[in-house]
């Protein structure tokens, strides 16, 4: 069966971390396929293929911020676990909150990893092989 490489979805309200990630990507040769959201509220339509948006392949890789307008990142995370369609997206976060409040919200909500942006570099070598080489449901 051939390999499948998932798709990437960057939810980040700043055009500027957006393109460092995307950026870093290059830089690593990760080809996957990237959507960016610059909320949760248009994250959860492009992950739901509501509001007028077409829905990405599932499952779908999240690198998501937390301080967001609209809705932040751990009300994101509140509704995606909560929708049977999308609720095994696999998310990582990516943000500048340090803060021990955040990271546990986070992680009660089943994030994959919590990372801060000045940390990019280290994320983007992990998540090469884990998005190019790892064996998803289909």
């Amino acid at each position: 069966m051939p390999e499948k490489n998932i798709d990437v979805l960057i939810v980040e309200d700043s055009e500027i971390d957006t393109m460092a990630v995307l950026r870093a990507f290059r830089k690593a040769d990760i080809t996957n396929a990237t959507h960016q959201a610059c909320d949760g509220v248009e994250a959860l339509d492009m992950l739901r293929g509501t509001g007028g948006k077409s829905a990405l392949p599932q499952p779908c890789l999240i690198l998501l911020d937390i301080n967001m307008p609209r809705m932040d990142g751990i009300s994101m995370l509140d509704e995606l676990r909560e929708d049977d369609g999308i609720k095994d997206s696999i998310v990582f976060m990516l943000t500048t909150s340090g803060h021990t409040v955040d990271r546990k919200a986070a992680y009660e909500r089943n994030v994959a990893g919590y990372f801060l942006k000045e940390n990019l570099g280290p994320l983007v070598e992990m998540l090469k092989p884990y998005c190019q080489g790892n064996e998803f449901p289909v």
